[in-house]
């Protein structure tokens, strides 16, 4: 059986989980592990949480899935009114997507079909920035890094797209004038063919868990106003508080024409995404050649992952997680300062739940992992990074854990 981005046979192998409750993952063995990596950013409210737990029970005992071609529900109309609640000013119209990659393929062709809908009909491609991550499918693999990224093996069969260089590092840098000006200019000598520009707004995520100033989000948002594309803007992981706000794109001021959420959405339980758009961008569509957005997955609007998702969303409501997220990013910065005075750290840096310690050369994953695990931690080190994201619920006591490990696994292999 494969794993993500894995050979047969494993080249190091799998831990068998049994149980998971709280922040921990109780492994077949009797040990447990704090996870540090909320089960790929999205378990916020960690394990087997009431809320969460009842939601699923509840709906389940109403049905499980049920087709959204010609039929509807009430926990997909919830959870679609309580997104545009929440979501950026604007952003109002919903489409239920099931996975994170799924909603990054609809918002492409959301941006095709409007531009198509607007008589610009050869405005088929996207600006995007080197250093992105956007999924594992064709549409999504297309906007990812063509040179650095994970999917280089495909780029001579993928859609080709314009890539701007990656924004400059540092949440607090400012605009980098240089930077502004080559994005400006790449999308006025393309302006022709250019349908929108998709980002992942302030955090680059599996591309690199780097940070860039919001006012290079900004100004991608004036150069979409000048040029006439949409603006997409990727928050499947930076979404759900994970920054420190309920969505990066709220640290730059902007609303995009686009948004795609997921991972966090459903609290970790279930797959789910949704991709939010303006009502002109879905009103254009609508109006235009094909009558309506051409998509409908099979599972569009799961019951159980829609009552779920919404069960979620209530627990952020009352807007605790922002203490909480702030009581991580303290302790993930108290926690990792020692980190910077090992030989070959290239850099520590820490984004509201996100604390990154960044080497000068590739991790061995399977020594780094091996550390955390006798620390009592579980993590998921990549390329030159040893980085956390932990439930939002976590303790302070074991958020030490958890970056303690992450210093001692860097110790391990730098020293």
């Amino acid at each position: 059986m494969w794993h993500p981005y894995g050979a047969l046979p494993a080249s190091m192998p799998s831990l068998p989980v049994v149980s998971a409750e709280g922040v921990r993952l109780r492994l077949a063995d009797g040990r447990e592990l704090i996870d540090g990596m909320a089960s790929w950013w999205c378990a916020i409210h960690g394990y087997r949480h009431p809320a969460l737990d009842h939601a699923v029970t509840d709906q389940l005992g109403r049905m499980a899935h049920v087709m959204f071609g010609g039929l509807t529900h009430e926990p997909a109309i919830r959870l679609a009114e309580r997104l545009t609640e929440i979501a950026p000013a604007g952003l109002e119209r919903v489409f239920l997507a099931d996975s994170g990659s799924v909603s990054v393929e609809v918002a492409i062709k959301i941006c095709l079909q409007y531009q198509h809908a607007q008589g610009r009909t050869e405005r088929t491609r996207l600006l995007t920035v080197r250093g992105g991550y956007h999924g594992d499918t064709a549409g999504a693999m297309a906007v990812c890094d063509p040179v650095g990224g994970m999917h280089s093996l495909f780029a001579g069969v993928l859609p080709q797209h314009v890539f701007a260089e990656r924004p400059p590092d540092g949440f607090h840098a400012g605009l980098d004038e240089a930077w502004a000006e080559q994005v400006r200019e790449l999308a006025a000598a393309h302006a022709g063919e250019l349908a929108a520009v998709i980002v992942e707004p302030v955090v680059q995520g599996a591309g690199g868990m780097r940070f860039h100033s919001p006012a290079c989000v900004a100004h991608l948002r004036a150069v979409c106003d000048e040029y006439e594309m949409l603006l997409v803007l990727d928050e499947i992981a930076t979404g759900f508080g994970r920054t420190g706000a309920m969505f990066a794109s709220e640290h730059a001021g902007v609303s995009p024409d686009v948004m795609c959420v997921g991972k966090a959405l459903t609290g970790g339980y279930m797959t789910l995404a949704a991709t939010v758009c303006t009502p002109a961008v879905a009103d254009a569509i609508s109006s235009g050649e094909g009558g309506g957005l051409m998509h409908g997955p099979t599972f569009m609007g799961n019951p159980l992952a829609c009552a779920v998702a919404l069960a979620s969303l209530e627990l952020l409501a009352d807007g605790h997680w922002r203490e909480r997220v702030a009581a991580i990013e303290q302790g993930l910065r108290a926690g990792l300062e020692p980190a910077r005075e090992l030989p070959g750290v290239a850099d520590v840096r820490v984004l509201g739940a996100i604390g990154v310690i960044q080497l000068e050369r590739d991790v061995d994953v399977a020594a780094a992992t091996a550390t955390a695990i006798e620390h009592g931690v579980w993590l998921r080190p990549f390329r030159d990074l040893i980085y956390a994201m932990p439930p939002y619920v976590i303790d302070e006591q074991d958020l030490a854990q958890v970056t303690s490990a992450m210093v001692a696994a860097a110790r391990a292999l730098l020293t």
